[in-house]
């Protein structure tokens, strides 16, 4: 072997064994991005929404009560059966009135006889003082005079309190409905014996009726008394009937982020029942530059609605806290916590944690919007629910 050949193999062993150990870190480095976590990725889109406010509810009845016993007693006449409409104040049932005539009638007799007590008691005291006057009668017997007054007067307040009792019993005996309305269910037979609180009755009034619905946290500022809405209910599927707002509920469910409302609607006819279920169409609004994402970034949880957003430039994922709107074919509008152009996980990101490293899914590449343009926008009619 000759000098130079030699040379020439010395000089290529040094070259092989770095070329051999930098294939060993690419190979490392890969091995370790194959380990972290698979993520797809979609941009915060903005996009101009003519929304339709709606809402389902049901229907109720304005006033429904379950009328009770307010005394005790046998039912002795039924006036009214099941199903039947009474007006306002109209009896409706008996409860033993010739008993509580009789309680009322011994009432009036205490209070007459007590009042003629009382009526001598004065007589006793004023003659009692005139004596004490003149000297005739003694201190004594002036002041047992005024003992028996006092006396007698208090036994006539105590009959006129009974005698208020027995007069009220006497108008309760005769049980009467508090409101117009239909008798929905009768709870008691003719002759049956109720004690007081029994419940007798049930009377519901459907005119007019009124639809209880909630609308999205997002709409509740569109919402007022007064406001018209149009109700659709199963029974008559081609026809819509005319509500008013009368209540907003002051405050937002912190349970759902919605808001309780109720509207009225006329219903002489009787054609809407409570129970019901129904549809409030609430009108159209306009809104323009709504961030939307896919609704399969959005993850609940306990301190509300959460995404992850995806950073290109560290490869690495943040947990973002958002308040969510309306939602439509796959598409969640964002009310607050992120922009348009911003990335957002959509796969992958069910069991991640904050600032965790990720390797984005193979062929997926940023749109515009996702490369740090936020005033693309996309127009788009939509109908929110």
């Amino acid at each position: 072997m000759t000098p130079q050949r030699i040379l020439i193999l010395v000089s290529i062993l040094p070259f092989s064994v770095a070329v051999g150990c930098g294939d060993a870190a690419t190979e490392a480095r890969k091995s370790v991005a194959d380990q972290l976590p698979v993520v797809a990725v979609e941009p915060v889109v903005a996009l101009d929404f003519t929304e339709r406010i709606l809402a389902t509810g049901e229907l109720t009845a304005r006033n429904h009560a379950n009328i009770a016993a307010e005394v005790d007693g046998r039912v002795t006449q039924l006036r009214v059966d099941e199903g039947a409409a009474v007006a306002r104040g109209a009896a409706v049932l008996e409860l033993d009135p010739a008993r509580r005539q009789l309680e009322h009638a011994a009432a009036k007799a205490r209070v007459s006889e007590l009042r003629a007590a009382a009526h001598e008691a004065r007589r006793e005291v004023r003659r009692r003082r005139e004596l004490r006057k003149n000297d005739i009668s003694s201190t004594a017997a002036l002041e047992k005079a005024e003992t028996q007054l006092r006396l007698a007067e208090s036994r006539l307040d105590a009959a006129l309190a009974e005698f208020g009792v027995a007069q009220r019993a006497l108008a309760e005996a005769t049980v009467r409905a508090p409101f117009s309305g239909l008798i929905v269910e009768r709870k008691v037979s003719e002759g049956e014996y109720v004690q007081l609180g029994t419940p007798l009755f049930e009377l519901v009034s459907l005119d007019p009726i009124e639809v209880v619905f909630s609308v999205a946290e997002v709409d509740s500022g569109r919402v007022h008394v007064g406001q018209h809405v149009a109700v659709s209910v199963a029974p008559y599927p081609e026809e819509e009937f005319a509500a008013v707002v009368d209540v907003v509920s002051p405050t937002i469910d912190p349970r759902t982020r919605t808001l309780r409302v109720k509207a009225r609607i006329a219903n002489a006819e009787g054609r809407l029942r409570p129970g019901l279920f129904a549809r409030a169409d609430l009108g159209v609004a306009k809104r323009t530059g709504v961030p939307v994402i896919p609704d399969i970034a959005v993850l609940q949880r306990t301190d509300g609605a959460v995404v992850f957003t995806f950073d290109p430039s560290t490869q690495r994922v943040a947990r973002r806290t958002v308040e969510i709107g309306g939602f439509q074919e796959g598409k969640i509008e964002v009310a607050s916590g992120l922009s348009p152009g911003e990335l957002v996980l959509t796969r992958g990101h069910q069991n991640l944690i904050d600032g965790v490293a990720v390797r984005q899914l193979q062929g997926e590449t940023p749109s515009v919007a996702a490369q740090g343009d936020p005033g693309v926008r996309e127009a788009a009619e939509v109908s929110l629910q």
